[in-house]
Formats: structure tokens, sequence, C-alpha cells
């Protein structure tokens, strides 16, 4: 197969570039005015200064602010010679773009504005801090009418606006869909009749950041058609923004695919005041939070208490001599907010017809789901209320072994027959990767041969994974729904809650793909594909095409909202687009809903769902893509740093994932030599792409494992938290909260680890350094081979010989202790070796990452006892290192009348 030559750019995004650019002006323009008049380091800064100049204004052409105005005004200090001023504007100019505050008080860096200002108006403008957006109008209108829309536009905002913004024009196609790449303060954008199509401010400086744009031709296309195109791209780019649409074609004339897909359509002839005033309630609108601004209200009355709950108000915690250290903690707002009410403007989690009904539909919008329900206890909970809400006893899942435990008792309780599916080992650096999907046809396809495909219900993945292994969620259901035309598909996206917000991830995500699957297979033309397609299979061939007439799309995508967005600790969703929800899962779903939900949810954590919705909404697209900068630097650092390099090393996309499942060739993010690879393409085609946010630390070359390195050094010397460890690797995230002084923080820290093992190393002897060079050839050589799903005992199987296993039997048979018993770890493979099978009685869940390497009722394989005998874990569920592995007992098995033999069909075992 040929792959694609990589291309590469010096900067990871045009955020990175613009603020390294404005950082470079700023020196250059102080070197400049310590010049000596006509020397040659003048005419050198001057050249500088210039290049730097013209290269800005093809940046800052996409922004409001600074904005091309800013860089009119600093040409014209540069030709005149007044180097302090120049120096001065582009000193303060770049500590508020770098700052953002011009976000808050925007005219702050407008000194034209600022000078005719009284000193008492200033200070009282910019004590008020505001949210400030931009608007992209698309027109191809003068610069005298550019000027002048923007002075309209500014006259009426007042005082007393809760909001201000400033305004981007572009007079192309082109231009209008690279501010929307660029711009992530854009909260509106005002397309105007017909915009020309091709860009004429595009400079070889922004190219490679620009092939969204350019991978498109809409050229042919009438000029007339290219506004409601783009009010579609926008849509899919970044559908949060409000879009409103301004013409002279007559009602009677507009397309509905044109009137539904702008917010609102204007006309030429109406006032600009109502275009204004439509634009300012949109974003009231996303800024309504329905169930935080009632907890707040709530919390301001006057309220006397005679339910439950005493530390409602903080009355039995302020009157108190012993406990109020802990009101004072936390402040007396939190404790008015508390209250087991559900009147009083507030509402019921349970049965919401208020302010939670309209916070979770806000939610539905914002995360482009049908239906989405917030859950108070943890994804955990999501997992079991959706398995439990969709498969009912003896239905069949397909299903991630390495998926997190919830899963696993999920199934349980719903008393589904799972048939588990392996991912492809990471041996090296003791981790799973993902599952591949000819392995998910291959069981989906025996299933069927043994006329079992009619139980199957649902195909369960983790996407992304603990690791970050992102699957490709449209190839993946497109070729199940060939086979399986009904399968439910629950994607665990614990780890991924913040990828709706970032184009790239959001094709890769459960809620997106759904909707674009349901519209391409209603479509004409898919009907007649998929007719020529199967017209050109042979006999017996199966379809990799869906049938459109039985297809049904149904996706339900859990999400730990709190674990990459802002949410207090166990916030969570559950999404959910499925064609038959109405008619055939909404009373099931919410009887589940019922089950595991408490009739006393936190309200607290409520309204932090709530105010993290109106986050996303509005900073969303921003915080994602800075949050994979900052992975990003910390990936360049540690590789660029000899020091780091000489102990570390960031494991990267060829690292995890192995070549065929890499069609586009991608093997890194970044190298020293070529810079930053840019990885769209590999996002929408790969089978597998890693998410750069996971951070693998290998550190191999340290002679420290995960554990240690984690305890020892990270948290007791730099009180740096992380969660995940394998033998040889530590695993660091970026996420929305992450700053740059965290990065800078984390690099000097491992700075510091690195000098002090160059120490401990000179200090050591020759004995010394010969235990040294074991530990270090014992993590990097000696690596175990991860195990694989070994396969279900004879008495567990679903149907002999097929895959599918009885978990909930084991599980419960297990209840009675007269049925197991211990064998110390150590004296499994001598036990084995008598040619007893022993099988589990229980989970054993390693913490982290959270899956079982035992089930009930699986047999267990001498490759699952050597990986127990080196995990590097200090907690293991289900095991006790001091009784040893629990196990069902010899006679147990006999009374289900089974052969100790290992016959029966082995599931997903390794070859």
């Amino acid at each position: 197969m040929t792959k694609n030559k990589t291309k590469t750019a010096p900067y990871y995004n045009i955020g990175q570039l613009r603020v390294d650019f404005w950082n470079k002006l700023k020196i250059e323009t102080s070197e400049l005015t310590r010049c000596h008049k006509g020397s040659v380091n003048e005419k050198t800064h001057k050249q500088k200064v210039t290049e730097l100049l013209k290269d800005l204004k093809g940046v800052e052409c996409f922004f409001a602010s600074p904005g091309k105005e800013r860089l009119q005004k600093l040409e014209s200090a540069f030709i005149s010679q007044e180097y302090a001023s120049l120096a001065n504007l582009v000193s303060e100019t770049t500590k508020q773009l770098v700052g953002d505050s011009y976000k808050s008080n925007p005219e702050f860096i407008d000194f034209e504005e600022q000078s005719m200002q009284s000193a008492e108006e200033h200070d009282q403008h910019n004590s008020v801090r505001k949210n400030h957006f931009e608007v992209l109008f698309v027109d191809n209108i003068s610069e005298q009418e550019e000027h002048k829309l923007k002075h309209n536009l500014r006259t009426l905002q007042t005082s007393n606006d809760k909001f201000s913004y400033g305004v981007v024009v572009q007079r192309s196609f082109q231009d209008a869909m690279i501010t929307l790449l660029f711009n992530h303060n854009i909260q509106a954008v005002v397309v105007r009749y017909a915009p020309p199509y091709h860009s004429k401010l595009i400079t070889p400086l922004i190219k490679p950041y620009i092939e969204e744009v350019t991978k498109h031709d809409f050229s042919s296309k009438p000029e007339t058609d290219l506004g409601p195109i783009i009010g579609g791209l926008i849509k899919q780019l970044r559908p949060e923004l409000d879009t409103y649409y301004v013409t002279d074609t007559s009602l009677a004339h507009l397309k509905d695919s044109t009137i539904k897909g702008f917010r609102r359509i204007f006309y030429q002839t109406e006032d600009i005041q109502e275009l204004h005033l439509t634009i300012m309630r949109g974003i009231a609108e996303r800024y309504n939070t329905p169930f935080f601004s009632a907890l707040v209200e709530y919390s301001q009355k006057p309220t006397g208490v005679f339910h439950a709950m005493p530390i409602s108000r903080g009355n039995s915690v302020f009157k108190s001599r012993w406990i109020n250290d802990f009101g004072e903690f936390y402040g007396r707002n939190m404790f008015l907010a508390e209250t087991s009410a559900t009147t009083g403007g507030l509402d019921s989690l349970l049965q919401p017809t208020g302010p939670i009904k309209k916070a979770q539909e806000m939610a539905r919008d914002a995360y482009g789901s049908q239906n989405t329900y917030f859950v108070t206890n943890g994804t955990s909970t999501a997992n079991k209320i959706v398995m439990q809400a969709l498969v009912k006893p003896g239905d069949v899942v397909l299903i991630d072994r390495d998926c997190h435990k919830s899963h696993h008792y999920g199934l349980v309780l719903a008393g589904a027959y799972p048939v588990y599916l392996d991912s492809y080992p990471i041996e090296e650096y003791s981790m799973y990767g993902a599952v591949p999907l000819e392995q998910i046809k291959t069981k989906l396809l025996k299933l069927k041969e043994a006329g079992r495909l009619d139980k199957v219900k649902m195909l369960l993945l983790t996407n992304c994974t603990f690791d970050g292994l992102v699957y490709n969620v449209q190839r993946v259901m497109e070729e199940v729904l060939a086979i399986k035309p009904d399968m439910v598909f629950l994607w665990d996206e614990a780890w991924f809650a913040f990828a709706g917000f970032a184009y790239s991830y959001k094709q890769r995500t459960g809620m997106f793909t759904a909707k674009k699957l349901y519209e391409k297979y209603s479509n004409a033309n898919y009907k007649t594909t998929y007719k020529e397609h199967v017209k050109g299979l042979s006999g017996g061939e199966q379809s990799l095409l869906p049938d459109p007439d039985k297809v049904k799309i149904r996706v339900y995508a859990t999400q730990s909202t709190h674990k990459t967005l802002s949410s207090f600790r166990q916030g969570s969703m559950i999404h959910i687009w499925d064609e038959d929800f109405r008619r055939k899962t909404e009373n099931t779903f919410l009887e589940a809903y019922m089950t595991h939900t408490s009739t006393s949810p936190n309200y607290q954590m409520l309204a932090s769902l709530d105010i993290g919705r109106r986050q996303v909404q509005l900073e969303g697209f921003e915080l994602v893509e800075k949050s994979i900068e900052m992975a990003m630097v910390l990936r360049a650092k540690i590789n660029d740093n000899p020091q780091l390099s000489k102990y570390f090393d960031v494991l990267t996309v060829h690292d995890f994932i192995p070549d065929k499942f890499r069609q586009t060739g991608l093997k890194e993010y970044y190298t020293q030599n070529e810079g930053w690879n840019r990885m769209d393409e590999a996002w929408q085609k790969d089978e597998f792409v890693l998410d750069p946010t996971k951070i693998t630390l290998y550190i191999g070359k340290t002679g420290v494992d995960g554990d240690t390195f984690k305890n020892k050094y990270l948290m007791d010397k730099f009180n740096i938290q992380i969660n995940k460890t394998s033998r040889n690797t530590v695993l660091f995230m970026t996420n929305i909260g992450t700053t740059r002084g965290s990065i800078t923080y984390l690099t000097n820290a491992l700075l510091k680890i690195a000098d002090e093992l160059d120490d401990e190393l000179k200090a050591l002897n020759d004995k010394e350094r010969e235990i040294r060079d074991k530990k270090i050839h014992s993590l990097t050589k000696e690596v175990p081979p991860l195990p694989d799903f070994s396969y279900f005992h004879q008495s567990f199987q679903a149907v002999p010989g097929v895959p599918g296993g009885n978990l909930r039997e084991a599980y419960f048979l297990a209840y009675d202790e007269e049925n197991y018993e211990y064998v110390p770890l150590n004296d499994c493979l001598s036990v084995m070796a008598t040619g007893r099978n022993l099988v589990a009685s229980t989970f054993v869940i390693p913490y982290p990452p959270g899956f079982p390497v035992l089930v009930p009722g699986q047999v267990v394989s001498e490759e699952i006892i050597n990986f127990m005998t080196v995990l590097d874990v200090s907690e293991i569920h289900g095991y006790r290192s001091d009784l040893g592995l629990r196990v069902f007992k010899e006679k147990v098995l006999d009374r289900h009348k089974i052969t100790t033999s290992m016959g029966g069909m082995s599931i997903g075992k390794k070859k």
C-alpha cells in the first residue's frame, strides 16, 4: 500500500505561531529603540521588523483584536520612525494577547479610542469586566463600508450590556472558513447574500494550517449558493455558533435547506439594530444555565427548613463550635445551595419538568445528541444504566475485554452473555491497544454461522482508551451494520467528553457519527450505491455496506464530564442517538435510570454539569485546542531536551499503533528536525489514532518502575498527580485546565529528576551499578507477554462451542462460600500442571487501569498467572495476596457434570 508523505509545519497551530511572532516583534522593536541611527544593527532590526509586520498582517486579518487595524497603527509608527512608541504599542499588545485580557476589556488595547476618553470614563469602563466575543461578517464590501459597519455596531453597544463584541469582515468564502478555524473567539456569523469564493489573503506562512479549507473546492458553485454552503459547513466545523443569513431573495424563492440552515434570515432593508439585538440574544441564550441559575436564586431566598438535611443553609455548621472550620473552608454559598427540595424553583432529577429538564435539553444540543441525561454518581453508573436499559437476560453483547469494570458488572446485572474481544497487545510497554475491526467482524460472522446473530444486541467499545487509542467510529459502525443492521452501539467515552468540541476529534465520536450515518443512509443516492454494490457481490459474499431498508442507527455514549471538562467529581452524562428510543427503549431506559439514580442527587454536581455545558458552547473550541497544544508543547520539550531524552521517551503514534492500522503512514506528531506533522488526514482515515493529550512517558531507562516513579518521585517530591502507570511507563494527561505554567512545572520536575538520577549514578559502586543495569534490563527487555481472554469453562458457555459466556451464573454461584477456595498465586502453575483447570469465581481487576484480567467462569491460563506475578499496581480488586486466587472447587464443576479437560471452543484465545 502506498502511503502519503506526511505534511509538516514549524508550529503546531496558528495560535502558537501567532504568539511567537508577536513576541519576536516585541524583542525586535525593543532592540530597535537601542540602536544608533544609521548603524548596521539598526538596518538588521528594521529588516526583521518589516518582515514580522508583513507576516503578522497575514495572520491578524482573521481577528478583530488586535486585528489588522492594530497592524496599520504599528506600520504607521514604524514608517514615521517613532520606535519608542512602536515598542510600547507592541509590548502592550503582546501582553494583552498572551494574557487574553482583551476578551474582558477589549477596548483597553484600542489606544486611539482610549485617548479620546476622559480619565473618569476610562476608569469606569475598565472596572467593568464583560465577556467579549467576535462576530464574523462574510460580505464583499469596501473598506469604507466595513468601517461604517463596525462604527454602527459599536454605537449600538451600551455600558449596560452583559456582553461586548468586535467585528471581523471577510470578503470571500475561503477567508470566512479560515477565520472560523483560526479565531476561537468567533461566536456568531453573519453571511451576506453572495460572497466570492477565492481568498486573496492566503500566505505561505498560514498554508500548512488551512488544509481543512483547501481540501474543499466549491469554486465551481454559483456564488449565490456559497452563502448557504458556508452555513452548512459551520454546522459541521463549529455547530455551537449562531449563524445568520442576509439576503434580498424573497421567501418564496428561498430553499428550505437555507431557511433551516440558519438561526434567522434577515433582509438587506432591515435595520441593523435588529441584527445587533438578535446577536446579543443568541449569546445570552447559550450563556443561560437553567439549573445553576435556579439554584443561585433559591439559595438567596429566606427559607425555613423543616425537612431533611440539618446542613442545609449551613445551620448545623456555622453555629457549631466544633465544625465551623468546615463551613469557613467551603464558604456560605455551598451550604445555602444545599437542599433536598425539588420545588420552589428547583426540580427533580428523576422526573424533571423544570430547570433540570431545560438544562438537559441544552446539553443535548451542545453535545449533538437526541437525548441527554445527567448522572451524578459517575460513568460507572451511567454504563450500568445503559446496559440494563437495552439488554435483557440471554442477549449477546460483544464487548472489549479491556473495558472498565462497570460494564462487566452491568453484564452480570442484565444477565447477558458476553463475547469478549481482545485488544492487540503493546507488550514492550505492558499495555493493551484497541480491538481491530477484523476481529469484531470475525466474531459476528461466527455467531451468524451458528444461528445466533438474532441474539446479538450490542457492541461495546471504549473510545478513547485510557492510553489514548481512538477508534475510527464511522468505519466500525458501517461494517458492523452491514452484518447486523440493528446493532446497538455503546461507546464508552469516559475520557473523551471534550472531543465534540474539536473538529478532527468530533468525527470519531458516537453522536457525530450517528447523525452523519443517519443522514447518509436516508439519502436516495446511497440507496442507489447500495443496489449497485449488491449486484457486484459474488454468491455468499458479505456486503461491506449496510442495507438502507433494514439499518437502524442506535448509538449511546457515556461520558465522564468531570474527567476532561468542567464538572465536580462524578458528574457524568449519557448521550443518546437512537432511532428506536421513543418506540422501543424509552420506558426501559427510564426504569434503569430510576434503578441506579439516587433520589437525593447532589445539586452542586448538577449545577456544575449545567455550567460546564455553558463553557463548552462558548469557549470549548478554544479550550480544547489549547489543551491539545499544551500536550504537543510537552511532547516537544521532552523530545528536544538532551537531558530529558537521556532518561525519558514520549511514546508516539508508531509506538502504540502497528503499521497495518495506520493507512496514512503517520508515525509521530513531532520531530525536532521536521517540526509538527499535520494529523488531520490520519484522523480521517486511519483505523486507530492516538489522542495527543494522553502523554505516555517511557521511563525504562531510569531503572525505576512506574509505580515507584509515580509515588517516590512525582508525588512525594513535586506533588504531581497522575493516575495510570505500567511497569515502565507513566501517563500524563492535559485537559482544558492545563496551563503553560503547569507544563513548565512538570518539565522542571522532570529535569530535576534527571539531574538526581545523574547524581545517583555517579555515586554507585561497581556492584550497585550492576544491580541498576539489571533493573534497566528487566524494565526494557524482560517484558512478559500480555494475556488475552482465555475462554469460559464448559459449564459457563452460553452455547457449547459458540462465542458467549454465562457470566451471571458463574458470578452468583460464588455467593455460596462452599463453592470456592483460594490457591496461592505462586502455586497456581504447579496445580495447573497436574491437569486441573482453575476457574475464576470472581472478577480480578488491577486498578488502574480498571479492567478485569479474570472474570467469573473464565479458565485461568498460564499467561494470566505470569502477568499477575509482575503487576506493579498496589490495588487489585478481587485478589488478596495473603489468600491467593479465588477459584471454583473441583467438586462444584463436577456437580455441573463437566469435564476438567480444556474442551470447548476457545473464545478469543491468543494463538
